[in-house]
């Protein structure tokens, strides 16, 4: 974290992010096993759009001047943060009905390691000792937890299919953070995201219609686990994410992010009986030591 950052308010916010994040796979376990992902998916991104929209309009000060070029004022960048975080939110969401909640949330968070490796080789980012062995114990930890899951989702028909699609959830994820590095330098937080959370709602509208749903996919569950989602996760969560992303460095930002299958885990043993074994207990205790070595290291990136 920069000199002269309010670090406070960084804390604070990535408290809050991270709490609401852990309850993102719980919303979408209630929202009923018949509930479609991607209806789900839409419900939550149209809602942020919906909500955070007024503020930035009734705010014109804070508003980047509309300019001829749409890259100048950051619109082209939120327009490919919103297709890479659309993708991220459906591929996420449609993990969790073939694979557990330990699992979906484990591999989802794997993208310190992909962002790690991008920042050193393509960035040509320099960290400590300390971070590396922070952010590869946080990851062994998060794989050590998704091996020692024993809940009753592993038994899900397809869970290759779904462990795979929330690895490719952590992959978007990793486009949509290093986007929203660069281009929130120069924007303040209301202008970046709602020009981000708008383009998501219209990227997943066209998800939607691509694919074929009508409105019979919106039932009632899909509806009311979409409104909790963008309440939370997507509002609190990704928007304090949005907010830290301008002071702390992806790859810490992100392995702070880990946390977020330890509390999941927690929340659906409490839920849904997904009680974590010996193992998984182990795993959890791992992966915050990590975390605790990644954010102690955070002077070095």
């Amino acid at each position: 974290m920069s000199a002269g950052v309010p670090q406070a308010r960084v804390i604070v916010a990535l408290a809050f992010g991270l709490a609401t994040f852990a309850l993102a796979p719980i919303f979408v376990r209630l929202g009923g096993a018949g509930a479609d992902a991607v209806a789900m998916t839409l419900v939550r991104t149209l809602v942020a759009a919906a909500v955070i929209a007024p503020f930035w309009w009734l705010k014109p000060e804070r508003r980047t001047p509309v300019q001829a070029d749409p890259r100048k004022d950051g619109r082209f960048a939120a327009f490919l943060a919103g297709a890479f975080l659309a993708a991220h939110f459906t591929l996420w969401s449609s993990s969790l009905s073939y694979t557990s909640v330990a699992s979906a949330s484990v591999l989802v968070t794997c993208h310190p390691v992909l962002l790690i490796v991008i920042e050193s080789v393509f960035l040509r980012a320099r960290f400590g000792v300390l971070t590396w062995a922070g952010v590869l114990l946080a990851f062994a930890g998060a794989v050590l937890l998704a091996v020692a899951d024993a809940g009753p989702n592993s038994s899900q028909a397809a869970p290759l299919l779904g462990n795979a699609l929330a690895f490719a959830a952590a992959v978007m994820f990793v486009g949509y953070i290093l986007i929203g590095r660069s281009a929130r330098a120069e924007q303040g937080w209301l202008d970046w995201v709602t020009k981000v959370y708008v383009s998501t709602a219209l990227c997943t509208l066209v998800i939607f219609i691509a694919s074929g749903r009508g409105l019979d996919a919106l039932s009632a569950g899909a509806v009311a686990a979409g409104v909790a989602l963008a309440l939370g996760p997507q509002l609190i969560g990704h928007g304090s994410i949005n907010y830290a992303v301008r002071f702390v460095a992806p790859t810490l930002l992100s392995t702070l992010i880990l946390a977020e299958p330890v509390f999941a885990t927690l929340l659906a043993a409490a839920l849904f009986a997904e009680v974590p074994s010996l193992l998984g207990a182990i795993a959890m205790t791992l992966t915050l030591i990590g975390i605790v070595m990644t954010w102690w290291s955070r002077k070095d990136a």
